[in-house]
């Protein structure tokens, strides 16, 4: 019967690490990375936290970050009315006035239609 707890008792003292293996065995428990701009110094790393610093231009110091600077090739934000125009083009065919034979009174918008065409070629003719 002692056997088995010789045996544990011989396990666990292996288990225990001593201090210097504990501080050697792996990274310190905190990373800080740092963005630090011209020549300023980056703080250095202590036994509880590894610093890292990345370096930019000190004329990035005050700058809004590249990733949200706003970009040439992004549509501009649409305003409601030409989303409303969208929405009553896209709308038009089943709704009244819309000069076709889908939906109540679709034959009533006929006219409309020539002149809406009317106003779509002048404006045509006028950029070109």
């Amino acid at each position: 019967m002692t056997f088995p707890v010789r045996t544990t008792f011989m396990l666990a003292s292996f288990a225990v690490a001593t201090p210097t293996q504990a501080q050697n065995s792996g990274p310190p428990p905190r990373e800080a990375t740092l963005v630090v701009y011209g020549e300023d110094p980056c703080p250095p790393s202590t036994e509880d936290e590894v610093v890292v610093c990345a370096r930019r231009p000190e004329e990035e110091r005050y700058r809004i970050p590249e990733a949200l600077r706003e970009r040439r090739d992004r549509p501009a934000e649409v305003s409601w009315g030409s989303r409303s125009e969208d929405l009553e083009s896209a709308q038009r065919d089943s709704r009244p006035g819309s000069c076709s034979v889908v939906g109540s009174g679709g034959q009533t918008g006929c006219t409309q239609e020539l002149v809406r065409q009317w106003y779509a070629d002048r404006r045509a003719r006028r950029r070109n």
